[in-house]
């Protein structure tokens, strides 16, 4: 009875019109996360490297790919030339690393203590492997400490001690990153205490630089290259730069050197280094110095001279003068392994309890990719002459840099080449930074569209070629001055048949907006 007449109620309550009900429907609202209430830092911040012709481009891709797209071009593939990203466009992965890395990743059984794993493996690679799982403690599954095994950390000490000439490194002042750029990132979440910090960043940059410290809210002091001296520093131009940023009450607490250059491909002498270094410690700045290029040198002419090298052939590490944060990375160099994000910095002369604070923050994130990690240490520290792997390693290494010194001069001097166009030598990293003639019909087009008169030109270019450039604006140029930066990472046939490309595409362009 109770039953059925509980069944009656529900029956009544689930018939009774909507009006009855004694609770209000919940107010209509919008949502909370919005552009108009998001971090306008972040909103404001731009990344070039991967901007508006980066997404035209993978729109292209994707028509290209894509076999039921009925959209077509002149053409049947992109070339990316967009980003440093060498094994993306074809670059091999050296054999040895990756023979040592799948090692630490299968488990003992199935690799360094499998039956076989000498008759698949080098002997090198095997005993490499063994080391490397002893320093995890086992496992590339595991965290590690937040600055990096210190069997790794001692690696990379050794690497810098012998490139310096033996200028003393410390395990402990080193921090093992997600390649350079998360490490930047932590050096200028420190450096930017308020709106009013500055950092000094060369023009053109390399735009994490100028993309993070918008994020963070601080503020650019742009210091121009010098296009005409093969992009060469000019102290004099740096003493503007900081006085009159000083003059609005900016407080300008460090600055970046990118040596190689990016996007500028230049290499600084020893002299053009030792007067940065010196100009860092008058002012009292503290130095980034971005050396992820460090082994990317193709003139015969330039030789690599580390910020820490200098400040110690200046007197300035002994007397604890100079503030100094180095940076380098697997993405560069000749193992072009990006996707494994392994890189480090290196604290010099910095204040112990910042870098209490800075280990604090690494430790927010508990450490960085054991793969990079591994990564890392296999680049600072390869075969030894005599191991069995060491012929091949190095012959492979030579192959990859012969090969993008060939293709540093074809883009280089090709791009130089054209009617209209003018670039500087490519002695170092992986990039061409032409400058070019642009129509005053293209410059009035641009601005119509609300865009600089180089995205217009790239956009054109893509549109035309499928080859995918950065525009000079994303980097930052003197006013009246328009180019792209490109890489010369795809294969050599393909460079030669995109300078041809290029040529047709401005005579095209300039007969376009001329007429």
């Amino acid at each position: 009875m109770i039953f059925r007449r509980a069944s009656f109620l529900l029956c009544v309550l689930a018939a009774a019109p909507c009006h009855a009900s004694t609770s209000p429907a919940p107010p209509s609202v919008g949502k909370r996360l919005t552009e108009e209430t998001m971090s306008q830092n972040l909103r404001g911040m731009e990344y070039a490297v991967r901007g508006s012709v980066v997404i035209a481009a993978d729109r292209i891709n994707h028509d290209l790919t894509d076999p039921d797209s009925e959209t077509k071009h002149p053409y049947d593939h992109i070339i990316y030339t967009n980003i440093g990203n060498p094994q993306g466009v074809g670059q091999n992965p050296l054999t040895w690393p990756r023979q040592v890395l799948s090692l630490c990743d299968l488990p003992d059984e199935c690799g360094v203590d499998h039956p076989k794993a000498s008759e698949m493996f080098p002997a090198d690679a095997v005993e490499r492997a063994r080391e490397i799982k002893k320093a995890l403690g086992g496992s590339t599954g595991a965290y590690t400490h937040s600055q990096g095994p210190l069997a790794f950390r001692k690696d990379i000490t050794a690497f810098i001690e012998k490139r310096d000439g033996g200028v003393k490194a410390d395990p402990q002042n080193i921090f093992m990153t997600n390649g350079a750029s998360s490490a930047i990132g932590m050096v200028l979440t420190a450096l930017i205490a308020d709106s009013s910090c500055g950092v000094m960043i060369p023009v053109p940059q390399y735009p994490i630089y100028s993309a993070s410290i918008d994020l963070l809210g601080g503020q650019k002091v742009g210091y121009y290259l010098d296009e005409s001296k093969n992009w060469d520093m000019n102290l004099k131009e740096m003493e503007r730069s900081l006085d009159e940023a000083k003059a609005k009450g900016i407080k300008v607490n460090s600055f970046v050197l990118i040596n190689p250059g990016n996007p500028t491909g230049q290499v600084l002498s020893k002299e053009s280094v030792k007067e940065i270094v010196k100009f860092c410690a008058k002012h009292n700045l503290v130095l980034l110095a971005d050396e992820v290029y460090q082994e990317n040198l193709y003139d015969d002419n330039a030789q690599f001279e580390s910020c820490k090298k200098a400040a110690a052939e200046t007197g300035l590490l002994d007397d604890d003068a100079i503030e100094l944060i180095s940076f380098h990375s697997t993405s560069k160099g000749l193992f072009g392994e990006c996707g494994r994000r392994g890189g480090y910095m290196e604290l010099t002369g910095i204040d112990e309890k910042v870098q209490d604070q800075l280990y604090k923050l690494a430790s927010s994130g508990l450490c960085s990719g054991v793969p990079g990690q591994i990564m890392t240490s296999l680049m600072v520290r390869g075969p030894k002459e005599g191991d069995v792997s060491y012929e091949d390693h190095e012959r492979e290494k030579v192959t990859i840099f012969d090969s993008l010194k060939r293709r540093a001069k074809i883009v280089s001097e090709g791009l130089d080449s054209i009617p209209g166009f003018s670039c500087q030598t490519a002695q170092g990293s992986m990039y061409c930074f032409p400058k070019v003639t642009m129509p005053e019909g293209a410059i009035k087009a641009a601005e119509e569209q609300g865009i600089p008169a180089d995205t217009l030109y790239a956009l054109s270019l893509l549109e035309s070629t499928g080859i995918c450039v950065v525009p000079a604006s994303g980097f930052g140029q003197e006013e009246g001055r328009w180019g792209f930066r490109t890489t010369f990472l795809p294969p050599e046939a393909e460079m030669e048949n995109a300078v041809k490309l290029f040529k047709k595409h401005h005579e095209e362009f300039t007969a376009k907006y001329s007429a």
